[in-house]
């Protein structure tokens, strides 16, 4: 019997219920040549997913692989039934982003019951021995980029400050969201110690500064109140930005606050994803940098998994050390990150071919 892979993605961002059958094959062809797979991502909602689906979609078609993308509305529960779903459709591989990754565990079994192997997409599964093999991007080094770029931008190592920090991150139920945090922290905590840098709201722990789903609303509501009890008579600084989503939110609040103005600029501002948005806002001199991954090298090391096992060869990993996921140590693939800002958008988004430069205003 063929083996059968499952890539599993999560997502962070609600979708409409018009999502569930977006891309969905033909349920009634069983491939026979060990060739169909199945991909399942969080939401059509967020811009990142729909590039990471589809540039898998498009690099498996290419090579001659029946295909099933679907995308399961931000809810856990309709990931779970999508997941059985294409294992009772006999898909040969299975490629989801988790949008919970602790809910999985027992529909990562039946796959494995199913001869299916299982692969995570960008966030970890938790709590199984089923899952094979998981494809991300080095996640503790997105969080040391961001903390970076505050240090080196403030002049941390050179000016006494104070300066005020404030910080926003993800989910506590995203496994992503605490490597992205302890990466920061791990480069902005020596000046919280020595007092270069000051948190006025106290909001230092992780449970603290999470934002559900990643939402941009959340974000703003939260930095909104934050800016009213405690930045009256002073100016933030900073602001550590998880990722692009919750960024947009923070701006939101900051400008409504009177930021962004020669009297008052915007702080320094972090990201991740390099969203459409948040480049404009980069350009627009709102957001100071985001991280960039590259979706498409990400896509084309999947795919590559999915030839290797298909072809009974070697599946290639470079960390088989980090990723525990509570069950088991899971063999993954990482791709480094990289800092965008004014000075390098350019050459790494434009030039790249990632974005046509037309689709923004200069």
């Amino acid at each position: 019997m063929a083996l059968m892979l499952v890539f599993i993605g999560c997502s962070n961002d609600r979708a409409s219920n018009t999502e569930s059958n977006t891309e969905s094959a033909n349920s009634s062809e069983i491939s026979e040549d060990g060739k169909y797979v199945g991909i399942v991502m969080p939401t059509q909602s967020l811009q990142r997913w729909n590039q990471d689906g589809n540039n898998l979609k498009n690099l498996l078609e290419e090579k001659g692989y029946k295909v099933d993308l679907q995308f399961a509305q931000n809810q856990p529960d309709t990931q779970v039934s999508m997941i059985e779903n294409m294992i009772a459709k006999k898909v040969n591989y299975l490629v989801v982003g988790p949008i919970d990754g602790n809910t999985l565990s027992g529909v990562m079994d039946q796959a494995h019951e199913n001869n299916i192997k299982t692969i995570a997409y960008d966030r970890l599964i938790m709590n199984t021995e089923a899952l094979d093999y998981y494809a991300t991007f080095d996640l503790t080094t997105v969080g040391e980029i961001q903390g970076q770029y505050i240090v080196d931008t403030l002049d941390l190592e050179n000016e006494e400050g104070p300066f005020n920090l404030e910080l926003v991150t993800g989910p506590m139920d995203d496994n992503n969201t605490k490597y992205f945090f302890e990466g920061a922290m791990s480069k902005l905590q020596p000046y919280i110690d020595k007092g270069t840098l000051v948190i006025k709201s106290n909001q230092t722990e992780m449970s603290q500064v999470s934002t559900p789903n990643w939402d941009e609303a959340e974000a703003q509501s939260r930095m909104e109140n934050i800016i009213t009890t405690f930045y009256q008579d002073e100016k933030i600084d900073a602001v550590l930005c998880s990722n692009d989503s919750v960024s947009l939110g923070t701006q939101s609040a900051l400008s409504a606050a009177g930021y962004g103005t020669d009297e008052k600029p915007m702080p320094v501002l972090t990201g991740q994803d390099a969203n459409i948005p948040n480049v404009q806002a980069i350009l627009d001199g709102k957001q100071t940098m985001t991280v960039f991954k590259d979706t498409r090298t990400l896509a084309k090391e999947v795919v590559n998994m999915i030839e290797a096992m298909n072809k009974g060869e070697e599946v290639n990993t470079n960390d088989n050390e980090t990723y525990d996921n509570g069950s088991k140590v899971v063999p993954t693939f990482l791709i480094d990150p990289v800092a965008v800002d004014k000075n390098n958008i350019e050459e790494t988004l434009f030039d790249s071919g990632y974005y046509n430069k037309d689709e923004f205003n200069k």
